[in-house]
């Protein structure tokens, strides 16, 4: 909003120039949601703990964690809070891409608050059921779409890796396709949420990467020298991402081994399905298989083992999501953690490299 106001002011004060400049608006918006996430974090933990919302632990679980029950959760109220608080000062609303953003991560966020309240009143880890979860996720995501793709804001066209056009044109499909990218990637970046700081690494990274991606893509010289399609004020996504990655930074302060307060659903589902509908904007949707690679690997461990199990009544790995299999393999849960992290850093500086590889 305050964009809005001070921008107009150009006319008369140059200073106010610098508003037009997504990079400016950027580095600003990062240095406002992690500080801004630091210093309200604090005040959330105190009030989560007066409150008694802990985390409620699964019984079926590692050991380990069962002296984790009673930590406050819910903290994706402080990750997405210091997101919009951020916008306000840095987001240009004029946006159809930021304005569409923006409706998914709420809508999951409210999902993700019904069910993160729901566990705690009623003290186990059942809240919303998985079918109620998924209806809700697919008609938000398949709104979105439809709506962007009424409005011409992007094209059906599929896109991957190493070529220069488009594939194929997926017509109407392509809502039903863009639909599965995003509630894929929300439910994906939540069974990834199991250890402390895990999940919110990779969304840090992943949430770099598609922020240069969201800028070069609107940017036109940027994108025909890339051979990437352009998507007009789509470049108001990096203002976005550097917002989740500064609200991403300021929550790890608390979040990081031995964790303070856990992101719960309403933080992991909003920002998995955010960063699935900007892989979407972006016409990157197989190349987020890439960047997100750790949810993706998350998110197989779980179907492969189930399949298995329901199958062959064998169990492939020694427990699901993967994260829990190193567990229980001796690897301590920080070194599971970092080394997580330091694949999601090298899959998601692959990804961004592949933009000049075409």
């Amino acid at each position: 909003m305050l964009y809005h106001f001070l921008y107009p002011l150009s006319e008369q004060f140059s200073l106010f120039n610098i508003f037009r400049y997504i990079t400016f608006r950027t580095v600003v918006a990062f240095l406002v949601a992690t500080i801004f996430s630091i210093i309200w974090g604090k005040y959330f933990i105190k009030y989560m703990q007066r409150k008694q919302f802990g985390q409620v632990v699964r019984d079926d679980g590692p050991q380990s964690h069962l002296k984790k029950a009673g930590t406050p959760t819910m903290g994706g109220i402080v990750i997405i809070g210091s997101i919009l608080f951020t916008l306000l000062f840095t987001g240009n609303f004029d946006s159809k891409p930021l304005l569409t953003t923006l409706f998914v991560m709420l809508s999951y966020f409210v999902l993700g608050f019904i069910d993160d309240y729901s566990k705690i009143a009623k003290k186990n880890t059942k809240g919303v059921s998985a079918k109620g979860k998924l209806l809700w996720q697919f008609v938000t995501a398949g709104a979105a779409i439809y709506f962007l793709k009424e409005y011409n804001v992007i094209s059906t066209e599929l896109y991957v890796p190493f070529m220069k056009g488009p594939i194929i044109n997926m017509y109407s499909v392509f809502i039903a396709f863009g639909a599965f990218v995003v509630v894929g990637s929300s439910n994906a970046v939540n069974l990834t949420d199991g250890l402390d700081g895990l999940a919110i690494g990779p969304i840090i990274t992943s949430a770099a990467s598609l922020g240069i991606i969201a800028y070069a893509t609107g940017h036109k010289e940027i994108a025909s020298y890339l051979f990437v399609p352009y998507i007009e004020n789509i470049g108001e996504l990096a203002v976005l991402c550097a917002a989740m990655v500064g609200a991403g930074v300021g929550f790890l302060w608390y979040n990081s081994y031995p964790a303070q307060i856990f992101m719960g659903d309403v933080g992991s589902l909003s920002l998995g399905g955010t960063l699935g509908m900007m892989a979407v904007l972006t016409k990157n949707e197989i190349l987020f298989v890439l960047i997100g690679g750790i949810f993706v690997v998350e998110a197989l461990s779980v179907i492969i083992q189930v399949a298995s199990y329901k199958t062959r009544k064998k169990r492939v790995f020694k427990m699901a999501p993967i994260h829990h299999h190193f567990e229980l393999l001796g690897w301590p849960e920080p070194k599971v953690i970092v080394r997580f992290w330091i694949i999601s850093i090298f899959l998601a500086i692959l990804a961004v490299a592949t933009l000049k590889m075409r």
